[in-house]
């Protein structure tokens, strides 16, 4: 890597490489820094039938190496690195310290570090991802039609989703781990007015089992007693976690879950920092708007560098 950069792009999932493919077609001085492989969450994710021109579908490996080479046509620059602090005001410039001891500086930079799902961590949990477990029904619902599936989880996206699951699923079996709901009261209204839509109650899932797919799962209950539920599907909606380590988050006006807010162009409250995707604070978390995201941001950072020539 080089000592300095117009642009760097940090992650490399949707929103990282769509970023990139607009950095590189407008021939910016840019690199995108990946601490893994190229995708992010969308290489956990078995099957995505929902992004525009595929209407056959596709695995999220398939669309990722479809994003990245589409991006290296023009030149995108993909560096490995862990960046594991952003000092934001040096000057005009950011600098980026490295893992390896490096560091980098830029005048404009787009954080698409992402965001990781919850999971329980419980037996079977990682062995039937994207074989019946998923973390998004909005996602992966039509994949259950008419079939019994499970949602895990009490808040807001929750019961949405299961609300949303009765789209597809015969019936929708909601398991919380409280006597009550935290989602709020409007939401659990529509919830229990849905007949497809049963709750179990102070219930923990101990594990899940299945040889090849999800075919039951292992339930503990608050006063000790355990049960079995067949299922064919398991949503586990339990919140997201962002992918925030190192990032100045006082500086970023981050939201209470460490998410940040952006406004319509992608820019953060940093000028020169925008951010894309799952990172940011927002209620829809899909591979398209992330893409999109990651398009605008760059757009923002070219007039930023533009703005930024002019005033020297």
């Amino acid at each position: 890597m080089k000592d300095h950069y117009e642009l760097v792009i940090l992650g490399g999932g949707p929103a990282g490489l769509s970023a990139g493919l607009y950095a590189a077609r407008a021939r910016l001085d840019h690199v995108l820094i990946e601490k893994g492989a190229p995708g992010g969450q969308v290489l956990l994710t078995d099957w995505v039938d929902n992004y525009p021109g595929f209407p056959e579908g596709l695995t999220g490996f398939d669309l990722v190496e479809k994003m990245t080479q589409h991006a290296r046509r023009f030149d995108l620059n993909i560096e490995l690195g862990s960046v594991t602090r952003v000092d934001p005001n040096d000057g005009m410039r950011k600098i980026l310290h490295l893992e390896s001891g490096e560091k980098i500086t830029c005048d404009t930079l787009i954080l698409c570090n992402g965001a990781s799902a919850n999971s329980l961590g419980i037996p079977g949990e990682m062995a039937l991802r994207g074989k019946g477990v998923s973390y998004c029904g909005t996602c992966d619902a039509p994949f259950y039609r008419n079939m019994h599936v499970a949602v895990i989880g009490g808040g807001n996206t929750a019961i949405q989703e299961a609300e949303y699951l009765t789209k597809f699923a015969s019936k929708v079996t909601v398991i919380h781990r409280r006597e009550e709901l935290r989602a709020t009261k409007i939401i659990q209204e529509i919830a229990f007015a849905n007949d497809k839509i049963e709750f179990i109650w102070n219930t923990r899932v101990s594990s899940i089992e299945g040889e090849n797919e999800v075919e039951h799962l292992n339930l503990l209950h608050n006063d000790g007693t355990t049960s079995t539920l067949d299922v064919q599907g398991v949503f586990i909606l339990i919140g997201v976690t962002p992918n925030n380590d190192g990032l100045p988050l006082q500086q970023l006006n981050a939201d209470k879950w460490g998410f940040i807010p952006i406004d319509k162009e992608s820019q953060t409250t940093i000028p020169g920092v925008m951010a894309a995707g799952d990172i940011c604070s927002k209620e829809v978390r899909q591979i398209i708007n992330a893409a999109g995201e990651g398009a605008v941001a760059v757009l923002a950072a070219e007039r930023y560098l533009q703005n930024l020539k002019k005033s020297k």
